[in-house]
């Protein structure tokens, strides 16, 4: 997992107008709570915050005037229009700590020709050590024939990590493939065709009587 070094400043002014000045210099408003500590208002680089959270369940390490600490991103508020980063909610952790996040779940492979992957869940929620959240659980979906379910039981999930969802939900599961119905064009093609079969069958029909 990686652990990503931001800068953070303290947080002394506060609501709306405090906001919208933090983020026209290019900064992001943040909470840092936990452990039972009072929450830290903090100020953060906008453009690292942007690059860190591409990251899901990113460790950041927060560095600053009176602030060293570990933390996870709980909670992020996007603009949305243009997506920037308008306020985060952080949860302090320590190094050695139990932490529950989800994950993603992806896909490697393709099923059996015959078959149709239906994906029900995209993300699982795991118990892991606040330093070592891998960064998601693949299947191997790999000729996988139609009927076959695979549930969150059957996720090989890395050393150390331990599932939290139910572990007979359904992550995915092979299905037939639906009858694609015809185009309007297939379907007067086939119907023309049809026509032309049936008129030359009677004009076969009109020859065979007329030369008895």
């Amino acid at each position: 997992m990686s652990e990503v070094r931001i800068a953070a400043e303290p947080r002394t002014e506060f609501g709306k107008g405090a906001a919208r000045k933090i983020r026209r210099a290019d900064k992001v408003p943040a909470v840092l709570y936990g452990h039972g500590i009072d929450p830290k208002h903090l100020t953060l680089p906008g453009h690292e915050v942007l690059l860190a959270l591409r990251t899901p369940n990113v460790l950041i390490h927060l560095a600053g005037d009176g602030v060293d600490e570990l933390a996870l991103p709980k909670g992020v508020q996007r603009d949305p229009i243009k997506g920037f980063v308008e306020h985060v909610d952080l949860l302090l952790v320590k190094r050695g700590e139990k932490v529950t996040v989800e994950i993603p779940v992806t896909t490697v492979g393709d099923v059996n020709s015959e078959g149709l992957l239906d994906q029900q869940l995209v993300s699982v929620a795991v118990e892991a050590e606040a330093t070592h959240i891998p960064t998601g659980v693949e299947v191997d979906v790999e000729g996988l024939t139609i009927g076959t379910v695979v549930t969150a039981a059957d996720l090989k999930l890395p050393k150390g990590t331990t599932l939290i969802a139910d572990p007979e939900v359904v992550v995915l599961h092979v299905i037939s493939k639906p009858v694609e119905e015809p185009t309007e064009e297939e379907a007067a093609a086939a119907a023309a065709a049809e026509g032309e079969a049936a008129e030359a069958a009677a004009e076969s029909e009109s020859a065979e009587a007329a030369a008895e």
